[in-house]
């Protein structure tokens, strides 16, 4: 079984507008709420490949329960720990080619209720195979609360993918129990380094070979319409992708943690794994829903997806 982990959820709001007008009143005709999360996102695709999944993190208040309603109408599993605090709103307002986000920061979590979902965890990966976290922590948690969940998994034997950045990733990477799986785009990569990385192979060989990235069996590195770059182990990989007519972007990256998660739970070979990951978050950008791929389209998509070792 897959697991997935949102510990910062949210319901997204989103606004489409012709035009988006400062210090003035913008009346929106149609408007979507759904249940947010980068974990979340992960969790729908998988769902809709067909994958064995359950959703875990922290819910509560009225937001908390819409989150909980909206996931039991797609028959998908959960397991959320409920909290004190609200969840929290994420609004995402669409105007004439761009997206302006006004973020709530969501809920301070409780030093019992971290503790407790420690143990709420120990529970579920009894029956996990592969954990995947996904996104920022809420307040109240400390930044290396991610390395005692990656702890906690490896000693059990799971897999874990980490999808995250800033501090949280930064504590996990310097602790001394690393993730099986990293995917930053080319600007957190830059940021973990502290210097810019560009898209040129020989210099992300360089950059993915630091003794930061020690002990991680997957480095993928997300380049945009480039495709991607890759560290597995000792070997490197460049992946190539076609050019797609690209509709909502937003949510690639958690839909390329999805094929990741799939392709690591059925063991499927590196090849395999980098064309599977890339050609869900391409068959996100596709569609205008957010986390969501359209399952017909895969195997062509995949085939087009060239991966060269480099």
């Amino acid at each position: 079984m897959i697991l997935t982990l949102t510990l910062n959820p949210s319901v997204d709001i989103s606004y489409p507008l012709d035009q988006f007008n400062l210090d003035t009143v913008n009346r929106v005709s149609q408007t979507s709420k759904t249940a947010g999360g980068k974990g979340l996102n992960v969790t729908r695709v998988l769902s809709e490949f067909g994958e064995d999944v359950i959703a875990s993190g922290f819910l509560g208040g009225a937001l908390g329960q819409y989150i909980e309603e909206q996931i039991e109408t797609t028959r998908i599993k959960q397991a959320f720990f409920k909290i004190k605090g609200e969840t929290r709103n994420c609004i995402a307002i669409l105007h004439e080619g761009q997206q302006t986000e006004i973020l709530e920061k969501g809920p301070t979590i409780e030093l019992k209720e971290s503790e407790e979902f420690k143990s709420h965890l120990l529970k579920l990966f009894k029956e996990t195979d592969v954990a995947v976290m996904s996104g920022s922590l809420p307040k109240g948690l400390n930044t290396d609360y991610y390395t005692d969940i990656v702890r906690l998994a490896k000693e059990q034997g799971i897999l874990t993918i980490l999808d995250s950045s800033g501090q949280s990733l930064e504590e996990v990477l310097i602790s001394n129990v690393k993730p099986t799986v990293i995917k930053p785009n080319i600007d957190e990569l830059s940021h973990l380094l502290k210097y810019k990385v560009t898209s040129d192979i020989k210099e992300l060989k360089t950059a993915v070979s630091q003794p930061i990235f020690n002990d991680i069996e997957w480095i993928i590195v997300s380049l945009g319409s480039e495709g991607a770059f890759a560290k597995h182990n000792h070997k490197f990989y460049k992946v190539n992708i076609p050019n797609i007519k690209v509709v909502n972007p937003v949510g690639s990256g958690d839909s390329t943690v999805a094929g990741i998660a799939s392709a690591l739970i059925h063991q499927q070979t590196d090849e395999e794994l980098l064309k599977k990951a890339n050609a869900f978050g391409m068959l996100n950008a596709m569609e205008q829903q957010t986390g969501h791929i359209n399952t017909d389209k895969f195997d062509e998509i995949f085939k087009q997806i060239e991966v060269i070792e480099v």
